[in-house]
């Protein structure tokens, strides 16, 4: 019977740079299955804030007007390569439709650097705030291979190293981009009425209170919600941590937990092709709101 810190001891014998996707594997779908995918959930969400995300979000609809799809195309999108690996069938043609996808919009290099970064740094902070136990430095490196290479994958240029490099580059990126963006506070409203409606009607507006709760200063700032109150605070976060304890008690998970099995992923009842995942904008002309030179390389193989 694997006991609660054995994957632990298993991951500490690994090498972070070679076996990066075993660990992070180990970590994402054994250890931290629930609390990953709520950091990745924030992860995303703070990219609103940066205004020339937010704004395109918003001039695409895809997360005001069709938010549980877009929720469900991205989840599973990057799931499938945790599962499948780089080198799966599923896992290249995840990275192309991912590709496929950011190829139609004028994003740049940079704010695709910052997307990239939040799914390493957000993880690693709300695990050392809620999670039952923190990450190794092990997994840390891990996850910087991770998406370093899922960064290559996606043509990024400048990649970080190593996961204190994504940090400074989080950190820096935010204190300089966050600010006020209509458009990014509607993409941001619309993701707080999807966390919403998970819940049964009598726990929704609960719901979004909580959300709203666990947002840091500089994120309540940039889309100018309220400050909640010190007690809304302290329950929702104490919350966590109790659950937190909970877990630490629980014998380990014996099975794997992918994202297509977490009851937030409401769009296919009848499962679902990763190649039909996502949208398929023209430049200019269906559901893409800017025309623009194709320089970014297809780095999908």
């Amino acid at each position: 019977m694997v006991k609660r810190y054995d994957r632990l001891k298993e991951i500490q014998r690994l090498d972070p740079e070679r076996d990066f996707l075993r660990i992070y594997r180990i970590t994402a779908t054994y250890e931290f299955p629930w609390d990953i995918t709520r950091a990745l959930e924030l992860a995303l969400y703070r990219t609103y804030a940066v205004p020339s995300i937010g704004r395109l979000l918003a001039e695409t609809a895809e997360l005001t007007d069709r938010s549980q799809k877009r929720y469900d195309d991205t989840a599973l999108l990057l799931d499938a390569v945790v599962e499948h690996g780089f080198d799966s069938d599923q896992g290249r043609a995840a990275i192309r439709r991912i590709n496929q996808m950011h190829r139609s919009y004028d994003i740049s290099d940079d704010d695709m650097r910052y997307v990239l970064c939040t799914f390493v740094v957000t993880p690693k902070r709300w695990l050392d705030d809620y999670g039952w136990r923190r990450l190794s430095d092990h997994e840390l490196r891990a996850c910087a291979a991770y998406y370093r290479t899922l960064g290559a994958h996606m043509g990024i240029k400048d990649l970080p190293r190593t996961y204190g490099d994504f940090e400074r580059t989080l950190d820096s990126y935010e204190a300089e981009h966050f600010d006020w963006d209509e458009g990014g506070r509607r993409v941001s409203d619309a993701t707080l009425d999807l966390m919403s409606s998970w819940y049964p009607r009598p726990l929704a507006s609960v719901a979004r209170k909580a959300a709203l709760a666990l947002l840091d200063d500089s994120l309540l700032r940039a889309f100018r919600y309220e400050r909640p109150s010190f007690a809304a605070r302290g329950l929702t976060r104490g919350a966590l941590r109790l659950r937190a304890r909970a877990v630490r008690l629980l014998p380990p998970r014996a099975n794997p937990h992918h994202a297509r099995q977490n009851p937030e992923i409401k769009g296919y009842p009848g499962g679902y092709e990763i190649s039909g995942l996502g949208t398929f904008p023209a430049p200019g002309i269906r559901g893409c709101p800017v025309a623009h030179e194709r320089g970014r390389a297809d780095a999908a193989e």
